[in-house]
């Protein structure tokens, strides 16, 4: 069995949707060894979550911002933790519906996604930052 475990920090981004898959790739050589297993990428932040999606044409990314901004709006009174600003409980609400990890299959050394899948890194802070995710890979 083998372990492998990289925290890669993700360059800044604005607001949106954003596929991540080649840049998690591109620091990421040892997955090469692996045969058959299983990745976890894991982010390390409240305010942006991971998910995988379409991974071709970027209106879907711009149809997911628009709707969690519709769903979850930033102008809604009732929002007590607003220190950072309007996007700031809102960036919360939106990581916890999506999430912060994922789990993909890894077989004879690369991310087993499907044709159409990659990784999008959501960010939902309009000035988020960098953002550091740590990846865990697991397999023969």
């Amino acid at each position: 069995m083998k372990l492998i475990q990289k925290e890669i920090s993700l360059e800044s981004r604005p607001r949106g949707f954003h596929l991540i898959t080649n840049e998690i790739l591109g620091n990421l050589f040892e997955l090469r060894d692996i045969t058959k297993g299983v990745a976890n990428i894991f982010i390390k932040h409240t305010s942006a979550s991971i998910s995988i999606n379409e991974n071709a044409d970027p209106t879907v990314r711009q149809d997911m911002e628009s709707f969690f901004n519709e769903t979850v709006p930033e102008d809604s009174d009732f929002y007590l933790h607003t220190l950072e600003g309007s996007d700031d409980m809102t960036s919360h609400i939106k990581s916890t519906l999506i999430g912060s990890s994922v789990n993909i299959p890894v077989t004879n050394g690369r991310f087993n996604l499907g044709t159409w899948q990659g990784i999008y890194l959501c960010e939902h802070r309009n000035r988020g930052g960098s953002r550091n995710i740590v990846v865990t890979v697991f397999g023969v």
